[in-house]
């Protein structure tokens, strides 16, 4: 879940039957934690672990995000664990300028439910994942796709390089914008008074009756939106969204840190989720940094296009994963013979000679042509961005670039005005700013 977003969960709410000994703490409006320091203001999410509160911390007078865990061992443990990650984060990041959120604060809450692990992290704008549907799924600008790529490279480059950490769970849902799409929705810019207290008549079961009421709104708004049959009727996108496209703050920071590991210290075969899920860990041959490139250049051209490069389905006489290796390489050509047999389960989907099994017949459509017949990318731009993710989708990890590497390439420093390349302009910027010089400012 996106830990620290003005956004909230991508899905349906979390239900009241997780309201019990183990389970979530029920939150009131005003609320305080930590002895008073922070105060509840409005929910912003929930997780299979957690739910997410707009907290005002009145020792800064600002505005944060309190993540509460559920009480059970297991989610301790696993609140421990992501933030002794975020501790060292936080801890080498002091400047602010690695694009990854930070742990402000972190304590132990005792509720009717049992003691809840509680995380203080830097309040955040609004998902990629948002931002993609607030676009109507037609792809950003690449200009706009090209600053995010800079602020999570600035981020993975700082996890893997500096701390040895990868995330493992890379995708736009995790990496959030620094500021939200709409300014009404962030508590500064729309001049939010904070709650100090709690608002009479919030009775204990406010909780779960706004969770029932939410429900039921949520349930009508779906059959509106079934009805009108929104989606498919949003064509070309209106120069009145272009505008508002305009005026985003592109810079963001990657976020949710519970499922990373450090490089020497795995703990889970099974990462990453699937659409942006490399081939290493679909054949379980090992993995180590290289994931979380794979799911960058994932992330990137679903930025670009709107659509997810990789969404398989398993079929009658295959399974999801071996649709998912198909995809890849029908895209990217034949996964070399020593990666396709490298894997504990590439037996079940590989024979002796590096062909699949039940999927015999692979349709060859390459980026660069993917870029130009279905999305209409000019001849210049799908060559530049193919040259770019191409070689990050490297079946072997170890050629894969690393962030460190991608920063340095030129697409990064491309300007595009109206939809033309200006190709005058690759020689002034130069191809060789290093990640040092690259520098997201606040």
């Amino acid at each position: 879940m996106s830990c620290s977003s003005s956004s909230g969960s991508e899905e349906d709410d979390e239900g009241i039957d997780s309201y019990r000994k183990g389970g979530y703490h029920a939150v009131r409006i005003g609320d305080p934690f930590n002895g008073g320091r922070y105060i509840a203001q409005r929910k912003l999410g929930w997780g299979q672990f957690s739910t997410v509160w707009l907290a005002y911390d009145t020792q800064t007078s600002s505005y944060v995000a309190l993540k509460i865990q559920k009480s059970a061992a297991q989610f301790v443990q696993a609140a421990l664990h992501e933030i002794e990650v975020l501790s060292a984060i936080a801890k080498g990041d002091s400047p602010d300028t690695k694009c990854v959120v930070r742990l402000i604060d972190q304590f132990k809450h005792t509720g009717p439910n049992g003691q809840h692990q509680c995380m203080v992290l830097e309040f955040l704008g609004d998902s990629l994942l948002r931002l993609i549907k607030y676009n109507h799924y037609k792809g950003l600008e690449l200009n706009k796709v090209r600053e995010i790529c800079k602020c999570v490279l600035i981020g993975l480059d700082y996890l893997h390089r500096e701390l040895g950490i990868i995330h493992t769970d890379l995708k736009p849902e995790n990496i959030l914008l620094c500021s939200t799409i709409d300014p009404a929705k962030d508590p500064v810019k729309s001049g939010l008074t904070p709650i100090l207290e709690r608002p009479e008549g919030n009775a204990n079961g406010g909780a779960t009756m706004s969770i029932i009421e939410k429900k039921l709104k949520r349930r009508a708004k779906r059959a509106v939106a079934k009805i009108s049959g929104r989606r498919e009727s949003m064509g070309r996108i209106t120069m009145k969204d272009e505008r508002s496209m305009a005026g985003i703050d592109v810079r963001c920071k990657v976020v949710d840190f519970g499922n990373a590991c450090w490089g020497d210290r795995q703990f889970a075969e099974e990462i990453q989720t699937r659409q942006y899920r490399a081939p290493e860990v679909v054949l379980r041959s090992g993995y180590s940094f290289s994931v979380d490139m794979w799911s960058f250049a994932c992330t990137a051209f679903e930025l670009a296009t709107g659509d997810m490069l990789f969404a398989p389905k398993d079929g009658q006489c295959y399974s999801e994963d071996e649709d998912h290796l198909a995809l890849m390489m029908e895209l990217l050509g034949k996964m070399p013979r020593k990666v396709a047999i490298g894997g504990s389960l590439s037996k079940d989907y590989f024979d002796r000679h590096g062909d699949l099994k039940r999927i015999r017949r692979l349709k060859f459509w390459p980026l660069d042509r993917l870029l130009r017949d279905r999305y209409k990318f000019s001849e210049t731009d799908a060559r530049e961005f193919s040259e770019f993710l191409t070689p990050i989708f490297d079946f072997t990890p170890e050629k894969r670039p690393t962030a460190e590497q991608c920063l340095q390439h030129p697409w990064l420093n491309l300007r595009t005005q109206e939809g033309v390349t200006n190709e005058s302009n690759v020689e002034k910027l130069g191809v060789g700013m290093s990640s040092l010089q690259i520098k997201v400012g606040k």
